[in-house]
């Protein structure tokens, strides 16, 4: 009886050790922490503050230490509702901003502000209306990379406290009133419409002074063409004077080469009385066929004359 009842206190303890180990390595178990990557785990112990675990593997203090936040250091991007703000010539637009932001310091995330947030969104809002309040309607459309960089730098300098880092802000929306966007949208359609008789304008002018060079142009080339013109009529003239006058000269000197051949060859057959008073009067009745009104008639050619007429009467008779 004995050795049974020794037999099951044993079993019991061994029981009771078994089941300690296995609630150990529960705990244990339970005590590590693994941070993955982009992340940062707040450790406070006993209520405090202890330390900032980064990406690895970590253990805590069983019933002391506690992750007391978890922090994602990869950049977020936040959309705000569209704010109401009002302008310097009292227009008021919604506007709605967009922030790209990095938490840089997990214990003053934590422990700087209850609701980070919420406090950036208020922070934006207010520093919208202050820097929409200076400026007038057409600067605010025009001037959105201007009102980013105020925004940004303000947020990025109240929110460093807090371990936030704002790298951009970004307008996404502004939309004024309905009315105000009316009469943008007719005076957008009438400055078109300026434009565009302005740029008709300037066609008609371009093409009304291309025809004019073009007609000048024309004008240049056909008095320069009738001038080319001219000179070479003239040229040709001259060259046909040239020629007749050539011509003519060579006429005359074959003319003369023929006279003088004539008066050689009559020298060289030694001519008679007879022969040189039959030339003679050959001579004088082509003289006498001329214009001439007066006529000087040699003492031998009347002579001849006389003589003839005497033969022509006796011949008669």
């Amino acid at each position: 009886m004995s050795v049974i009842l020794f037999a099951g206190a044993t079993d019991v303890a061994v029981f009771i050790v078994l089941a300690f180990i296995f609630i150990l390595l529960i705990v244990v178990i339970a005590c590590i922490r693994i941070v993955p990557q982009a992340n940062v785990f707040v450790i406070e112990r006993l209520g405090t503050y202890y330390a900032s675990w980064e990406t690895g593997l970590h253990v805590l203090f069983p019933f002391i230490d506690r992750v007391a936040r978890r922090v994602s250091i990869k950049e977020n991007v936040i959309d705000f509702p569209p704010q109401p703000v009002i302008t310097k010539d009292n227009v008021t637009m919604q506007i709605d901003t967009v922030i790209f932001y990095q938490v840089t310091d997990a214990k003053r995330f934590t422990y700087g502000v209850e609701r980070p947030i919420s406090a950036i969104e208020n922070l934006t809002a207010t520093t919208l209306r202050n820097i929409i309040g200076d400026l007038e309607l057409d600067a605010t459309l025009t001037s959105r990379d201007v009102i980013n960089s105020k925004i940004t730098s303000i947020l990025d300098h109240a929110s460093d406290k807090w371990g936030i880092k704002v790298n951009r802000v970004e307008l996404r929306n502004i939309l004024p009133p309905r009315e105000i966007q009316d009469a943008m949208e007719k005076q957008m359609k009438a400055e078109r419409e300026r434009r565009e008789a302005i740029l008709q304008a300037e066609g008609r002018k371009r093409s009304e002074i291309l025809i004019a060079e073009g007609e000048k142009q024309a004008q240049i080339l056909r008095a320069e063409a009738e001038k080319t013109a001219t000179i070479l009529k003239a040229e040709a003239e001259k060259e046909k004077q040239v020629r007749e006058a050539e011509g003519q000269a060579e006429a005359i000197v074959l003319v003369q080469q023929a006279t003088a051949d004539g008066i050689r060859l009559l020298n060289e057959s030694a001519p008679t009385n007879p022969v040189l008073t039959l030339k003679s009067l050959e001579a004088f009745t082509a003289a006498a066929d001329g214009q001439a009104t007066k006529l000087i008639i040699p003492s031998q050619i009347q002579g001849v004359a006389g003589l003839a007429a005497s033969l022509k009467d006796i011949i008669h008779e």
